[in-house]
């Protein structure tokens, strides 16, 4: 099986760095990867998986199935957390409508799913951990057919929900987002929202994790690995400098 708690340290280690003073100490580092729960990620994933479809144009006014239902739950999770933590998360969505695109042909709320855990000293500096909500099937303008998505990206979004888990029982002193986008497998369109928002907002971005088909240790070409976890980071575009990046 996956050893989930060493694939969660590489990406909540890195949370846990840009986010806390040089100071800390190695003991709370080791006691955070510790702390992630494989029966929790599971059980997240079952449950995103049960709603049938998550794909971007799927309903949105059912309780148990396609986008809507996802994404309240998901809202209901980190609302969840921050009551546990005597209200330390800031939950809420931003959303627009889409209509005329390639995969959104007709009028289309695309919505995220966002919790902040406000930094203590320097809360306008951010750290971002992503995962996108939806799924698709081979077409990507069905939306009726179930297309349950387990690894891309249930385990993505479970792993988000995890790490807002843990992190939620810690202070730092930037903020941490978790969100859980929408609208990705149609073109990045969630992606899109929070960017512009965050740019209007003047946030300083310091790093984002973005969780795609976490704990995925079989590769196409009949290799199965579950010691390694991959980590994909674009390079700096030619025209731009490290600073512009």
């Amino acid at each position: 099986m996956f050893k989930i708690k060493h694939f969660f340290a590489v990406f909540i280690l890195p949370l846990y760095l840009f986010s806390i003073e040089a100071q800390s100490s190695s003991a709370i580092l080791t006691e955070i990867a510790s702390m992630p729960s494989p029966d929790r990620i599971e059980a997240d994933i079952k449950t995103l998986v049960g709603f049938g479809t998550r794909h971007t144009l799927s309903d949105t006014q059912s309780q148990t199935r396609g986008i809507g239902a996802a994404r309240r739950w998901i809202k209901s999770e980190f609302e969840a957390i921050s009551n546990q933590c005597g209200g330390c998360l800031k939950v809420y969505t931003q959303s627009r409508t889409f209509s005329g695109e390639k995969r959104i042909p007709n009028e289309t709320e695309v919505m995220n799913v966002i919790a902040i855990l406000v930094g203590k000293s320097d809360p306008n500096r951010y750290v971002i951990m992503s995962g996108d909500i939806d799924s698709r099937i081979t077409d990507p303008l069905n939306g009726t057919d179930d297309s349950p998505g387990a690894n891309d990206n249930a385990s993505g979004t479970a792993g988000t929900i995890e790490a807002a888990r843990v992190l939620s029982q810690y202070e730092f002193p930037a903020s941490i987002v978790f969100v859980g986008l929408s609208g990705e497998e149609q073109g990045l369109f969630g992606g899109k929202i929070m960017a512009e928002v965050a740019k209007k907002d003047g946030w300083r971005i310091e790093t984002i994790l973005n969780n795609d088909m976490i704990g995925n240790i079989s590769g196409i070409n009949g290799v199965t690995d579950n010691g390694v976890a991959r980590v994909f980071s674009e390079a700096t575009r030619p025209t731009e400098s490290a600073e512009d990046a």
